[in-house]
Order: structure tokens, then C-alpha cells, then sequence
């Protein structure tokens, strides 16, 4: 079992935005979906939990109410090895959502999230500081990353 668990609350969406995120990610399933019962904060056989994996990541989703909310102080980070990879990856998750700068975007659920090529992080700590800097300021520009403009 993995020590750390990314844990994702929600309004009421656990189950929409685990289908969605399996749906979109390989080598992903769900797992234990669970019901609220009686005398509950939400409506008795209302989704309580989900727990999904996505590409062998576990993550839990809960149902918590509408006081729950999400942040960009946290972000889910995807690590993307092609310009195919990226654009498949926005795509998916900037639907009913909104893109952000620098690679960044918030899914339809309020969720954040990093769409990240590798190549990013070796241009950004490349040796040649002038290089680097070329990057940095071209990545500035962005909201989806293009490795090519890089």
C-alpha cells in the first residue's frame, strides 16, 4: 500500500471527477465507491468516497459539501515527455475548466494542475544561464507549454 495518499474533497462531484480522471489517464481504475447512509451531511445513498488510481497513483475523493474548496496552493504535477503528450493532457482537463499561465489550469472541478513537459526543467537548469533565461522568459508567455517555442 503507498504511505501517502492524495486526498480530494469535493462539493459532490467525487465520482464525476474520478470517472473523468480515469478516463483520461492510462493504467487507471476505480476502486471502493461508498455511500452515505442515514443522518449524514449529504442525502442517504449519496456518493460518500471514491478511491481511484491513475496510472498506479492512489488517490481518495470525498464528497464533503459545498464548504469544501479548492486552491492553487496545491497542484496535481503531470510530467509530459512529448508535445503530443501536452496537448492531450490540456485537452482533457482545461474541458469545462480554465487554462492558467506557465502550464498551468484548473479543471472543471476547481482542481489545479501542472501539464509539464520534462524538457521544461532541463532547459530551465541548463548550464548556459543565458539559455535558461531564454526559456524562463518564454515559458513566461505561456499558458499551454510549447516545447518547440522553448
Amino acid at each position: 500500500m503507498q504511505k501517502i495518499t492524495t486526498f480530494l474533497t469535493f462539493n459532490n462531484q467525487a465520482e464525476e471527477a474520478a470517472n473523468l480522471y480515469t478516463s483520461i489517464f492510462k493504467n487507471s481504475t476505480i476502486g471502493r465507491v461508498s455511500r452515505y447512509g442515514e443522518g449524514a451531511p449529504l442525502p442517504a445513498g449519496t456518493v460518500m468516497s471514491v478511491t481511484f488510481q491513475l496510472d498506479g497513483q492512489e488517490f481518495f475523493a470525498l464528497n464533503g459539501g459545498p464548504h469544501f474548496t479548492f486552491a492553487q496552493g496545491i497542484s496535481l504535477f503531470v510530467n509530459c515527455e512529448t508535445q503530443e503528450e501536452v496537448d492531450y493532457f490540456w485537452e482533457k482537463l482545461t474541458e469545462g475548466g480554465e487554462p492558467g499561465p506557465c502550464g498551468w489550469l484548473k479543471d472543471k472541478f476547481g482542481v489545479s494542475w501542472q501539464i509539464v513537459p520534462s524538457a521544461l526543467g532541463r532547459l530551465l537548469g541548463d548550464k548556459d544561464p543565458k539559455k535558461a533565461k531564454r526559456a524562463m522568459e518564454a515559458m513566461m508567455k505561456m499558458s499551454k507549454i510549447d516545447i518547440k517555442a522553448l
